[in-house]
């Protein structure tokens, strides 16, 4: 199954990013694993869109695509209107610093700076400035502001992956990726993460891709894709207006 997306469409359509017939091997011959066996999907700019599927489908492997921190066995992956297969690795770093916001399940943050630290750090390796009233917003929107100067160690996981999500969005990126931001919460905490990605939507106008394997998570999106085997098997949402 193969989608084919011409560029005047693309435009047409307002694409965050583009998945076109996206395959993934790892190894050779009978025993390779097919991570993504010819996944194709359109993610609209300012519209938040889950894809669901169970552990093994391939979630995670399309989400590293669309980020350029994997590179598939072949088919192209877009942001915009930029092809990733035309960017070397440096060029892929710029495109994640300034384009690019990513939210992954085990936060990633470094234990020896503060929370008002890490969040600050993706502009600060990038040599962005940093947009003060955007940081004082995101600290007290994500109930943060209070708990500014503890240290990853000192906070709860609901705590951490907040601090991951106002990391992501520091820089103002256009497309926020997360990677089960919620899988390791309490339905409380998972609910409150979900619910600030769908306000990035509404209020901030980005462009948001949740990989997650929870129903409850993929309801608040305005278009789901299930992956499983490695490929799209269902769609509510935009995919099923298209020509395939």
């Amino acid at each position: 199954m193969t989608l084919s997306i011409e560029p005047a469409v693309r435009t047409q359509l307002a694409l965050a990013a583009l998945a076109v017939d996206l395959r993934k091997s790892y190894g050779l011959g009978p025993s390779a694993d097919h991570a993504l066996a010819g996944v194709s999907v359109p993610f609209v700019r300012n519209r938040f869109t889950a894809v669901l599927g169970p552990p093994g489908s391939g979630k995670t492997t399309l989400l590293r695509c669309l980020a350029g921190l994997d590179r598939p066995t072949s088919g192209h992956t877009f942001v915009g209107s930029v092809d990733l297969a035309t960017l070397d690795d440096a060029g892929l770093t710029q495109l994640r610093r300034r384009k690019i916001g990513l939210v992954f399940e085990s936060h990633n943050l470094v234990p020896t700076l503060t929370v008002a630290e890490n969040v600050t750090l993706p502009a600060d390796l990038a040599g962005l400035p940093v947009d003060g009233e955007w940081r004082e917003f995101l600290l007290e929107e994500l109930g943060l502001a209070g708990i500014r100067a503890r240290r990853p160690g000192e906070l709860s996981r609901g705590e951490q992956q907040r601090v991951a999500c106002a990391r992501a969005l520091i820089s103002m990126p256009e497309l926020i990726l997360a990677d089960e931001p919620a899988g390791s919460l309490d339905p409380s905490s998972a609910v409150a993460i979900v619910r600030f990605l769908r306000q990035c939507v509404s209020d901030f106008d980005q462009s948001v891709v949740m990989v997650t394997r929870d129903p409850r998570c993929a309801a608040y999106a305005d278009h789901i894709a299930f992956l499983d085997g490695g490929i799209v098997v269902d769609d509510f949402g935009l995919l099923a207006s298209l020509t395939w």
